[in-house]
């Protein structure tokens, strides 16, 4: 522990792949990002219920958190901090607070997905012996490099002359859309100047830098469920009122709802589970669904259009349907001032060839709540992009990491604040080439 992360950012992300926890479950992630945490040594360092209110939450697992727990415990984390994380209430946020300057801040997530890895000698955490020690579950979207980079961040400007404040959300359960409200809600949201978020490839390769994401769709999960009534299929199917048969309805017609002529809207069904017997009609099914929006209100379009058309279909089929939004995320756009400020830093880092301006994100992500909160309230944000040669897309059982990347990271991210610092406050502009003249 006594090694600094920045000269061995490999086998922090490496530590961290090799046990990817999804959303509400990173008991042992949140253990070992605290680890180190207190060993750089902060000025506050918030775990779970003391980051954020637990009321606050979306997107809670229903299943039993108990094996998750026990794995933690069995790798040897303290039942101190595993009763402070009770509940699934994961996650961090460490503050340096230096004195007179601005409030920065940095936002990185930290939950894995459940995919399985893949066992393909020539998939790289194979061949380099840090695959995911966790049977179905993967870091197959580059949160264990997100961690990292939070880590090495942190370390750097602790270890710095900076003066103002930096707080770095370490997020719980952005796959599901359930932790970014929390953390946009806590007091350590209050008051910030500037926010950055950042994510690792999405199709930028190795060496290029996205400044700042634009268009991030509005996002909603909602849960659907159609209650019927059972009978037997050969003898009376007409005592039944068959809930498969209005799921089956309901998903027709959601991919039919006509898309608007604002903008992007979107709609899917991920799910679907109905029935018991091939001789009985199901008197319950079940879907998991998504809507989409080029803003969070087409998002809100599209989600009570969803709801209109499952509960029509059930009545359709004399059955009763609920419909559950189990999380949802606003958009919120990058603000050129921060664009244009992180471009002039990420022309400046080794191994940095291409700086984008700006590209549109065409997926959705809750860091748009700490995003919104911080725009709301007067100051500026940036969701940026730091490229990575993946072999496979985000989400797969291939994905991996190209490790260059990680320091372009850490040096985009700290260059960054560093910036802030010195030229804050930011003026906000119409012309945001302006920004990266101001001061040099």
């Amino acid at each position: 522990m006594n090694e600094p992360i920045r000269d061995r950012l490999a086998s922090v992300r490496r530590r961290f792949h090799r046990h990817p926890e999804p959303a509400w479950r990173e008991f042992l992630t949140t253990a070992t990002l605290v680890e180190e945490i207190r060993s750089i040594g902060v000025d506050e360092l918030a775990i779970g219920p003391d980051a954020y209110d637990p009321a606050d939450r979306m997107a809670v697992p229903e299943a039993d958190l108990g094996p998750w727990v026990e794995r933690a415990r069995d790798r040897g984390v303290d039942d101190e901090l595993l009763e402070r994380m009770a509940g699934g209430n994961t996650g961090a946020v460490a503050v340096l607070d230096r004195g007179d300057g601005p409030a920065i801040g940095l936002r990185v997530d930290i939950d894995g997905l459940f995919i399985e890895e893949s066992t393909d000698p020539d998939h790289g955490p194979v061949d380099e012996g840090f695959r995911s020690e966790i049977d179905g579950t993967m870091h197959a979207c580059g949160h264990d490099a997100h961690i990292t980079w939070g880590l090495a961040a942190l370390e750097a400007i602790a270890e710095s002359d900076f003066a103002g404040r930096l707080v770095v959300f370490f997020q719980p359960a952005e796959e599901t859309g359930g932790g970014g409200r929390p953390m946009a809600e806590s007091r350590f949201a209050d008051d910030l100047d500037y926010l950055l978020a950042v994510h690792v490839g999405l199709d930028h390769p190795t060496g290029e830098v996205v400044a700042g994401i634009e268009k991030p769709l509005a996002m909603a999960h909602l849960d659907a469920t159609i209650e019927g009534t059972s009978a037997h299929a050969g003898k009376a199917p007409n005592e039944g009122d068959n809930a498969m048969h209005a799921m089956g309805t309901a998903i027709v017609n959601a991919y039919g709802i006509p898309r608007h002529a604002d903008g992007m809207t979107r709609v899917n069904i991920g799910t679907a589970e109905a029935g018991t017997a091939s001789n009985v009609i199901a008197e319950r099914a079940q879907m998991e669904a998504e809507a989409r929006g080029e803003t969070t209100a087409l998002m809100e379009f599209m989600k009570r259009r969803f709801e209109r058309t499952v509960r029509a279909a059930a009545t359709m089929h004399g059955c009763r349907a609920t419909v559950d939004v189990v999380s949802k995320s606003p958009r919120a756009d990058s603000d050129p001032e921060l664009q244009a400020l992180v471009a002039g830093v990420a022309e400046g880092v080794d191994g940095i060839d291409t700086v984008l301006p700006a590209a549109d994100f065409g997926a959705s992500e809750d860091a748009t709540f700490l995003m919104e909160r911080v725009q709301e309230e007067g100051g500026l944000a940036t969701y940026l992009i730091v490229g990575t040669a993946h072999p496979t897309s985000h989400h797969t059982p291939t994905f991996d990491v190209d490790e260059r990347s990680l320091r372009h990271g850490v040096d985009v991210l700290v260059g960054a604040v560093r910036d802030l610092e010195r030229r804050h406050p930011v003026p906000q502009v119409d012309d945001p080439a302006t920004v990266r003249q101001n001061g040099e």
